[in-house]
């Protein structure tokens, strides 16, 4: 559930860091942020097709022009949306900022394309009050989400 009238404030982030709106993608800094965060690589064709078959994406680059922040949606452009790949470098000083500055853009941009639309998240245990304070509720009635990763480990 999102609450569509009460939107908490845009957060600011740190003087230098940019949030970037379906910024030109490198295949390496997307794995390495992936890495970072304890997933797998995907290399290059992977990530072209998982950026094709997405309604759009965001980015966040710290002061040294670095990637430190990403997070894409899918949508059937009718009643559901998915946010994707919440990514956020756990070195970086403004992490918890990168966190909550990606999910409250990702969620606005959702509710002027898509108001109508519900939304699900799928994202790692350090974003909980990030998500949590945009409105989200986890296991809504007790119901899990669930997930099963189609590659051999």
């Amino acid at each position: 559930m999102i609450p569509f009238r009460s939107q908490p404030a845009q957060p600011h982030l740190r003087e230098g860091y940019q949030l970037l709106h379906q910024p030109a993608w490198n295949a390496d800094e997307l794995d390495r942020l992936l890495l970072l965060c304890g997933d797998r690589s995907r290399g290059a064709g992977r990530w072209e097709l998982v950026l094709q078959r997405s309604a759009w994406y965001l980015a966040i680059r710290n002061d040294q022009d670095e990637l430190v922040g990403f997070i894409r949606a899918t949508s059937d452009q009718a009643l559901n949306a998915n946010l994707w790949d919440l990514l956020a470098d756990p070195g970086d000083p403004a992490r918890d900022e990168v966190i909550q500055a990606l999910v409250q853009a990702a969620l606005s941009r959702l509710r002027r394309e898509m108001g109508g639309c519900s939304v699900s998240l799928a994202a790692p245990p350090e974003a909980l009050r990030a998500v949590t304070k945009a409105g989200f509720v986890v296991d809504p009635g007790g119901i899990r989400a669930m997930g099963l990763n189609l590659t051999e480990p």
